[in-house]
């Protein structure tokens, strides 16, 4: 299973990548394997501020709906349109094509209440 190092993480299998005041989010490789395939991605919250583990879309796989919950608060800055066509690309690259939203990260001290990759790891693996 891929868990890269340079990301943080989430209890709820997201994963946020932070440059500066910016970040992308999606779910983990875990989280699209354990949902199997992936039909339809509904975010609406673009242009939204949201706060840290408030819903900010969900995501529709064969199986069922999942919430997902922003890692740090922050606005939704863009969604991810080749989802729209494609949501699939989350379970063929989640750490890449397949991201969600870019936020514009309020208070980037959250981000230390996140896990890193070898604590996700151990959270997933309990």
């Amino acid at each position: 299973m891929n868990i890269p190092a340079d990301l943080k993480y989430t209890k709820d299998h997201e994963w946020i990548k932070i440059d500066g005041n910016e970040a992308i989010i999606g779910i983990t490789d875990y989280a699209q394997g354990e949902l199997g395939d992936i039909v339809f991605v509904e975010i609406e919250t673009e242009g939204e501020t949201l706060d840290q583990e408030e819903v900010f879309g969900t995501i529709e796989a064969v199986k069922t709906v999942s919430d997902l919950f922003m890692p740090v608060t922050g606005e939704v800055k863009e969604f991810n349109s080749k989802l729209e066509d494609n949501p699939e690309l989350i379970n063929q690259d989640p750490y890449g094509e397949g991201w969600l939203i870019k936020i514009s990260i309020s208070d980037a001290a959250q981000a230390e209440s996140l896990l890193s990759a070898d604590q996700y790891k151990e959270l997933i693996e309990a």
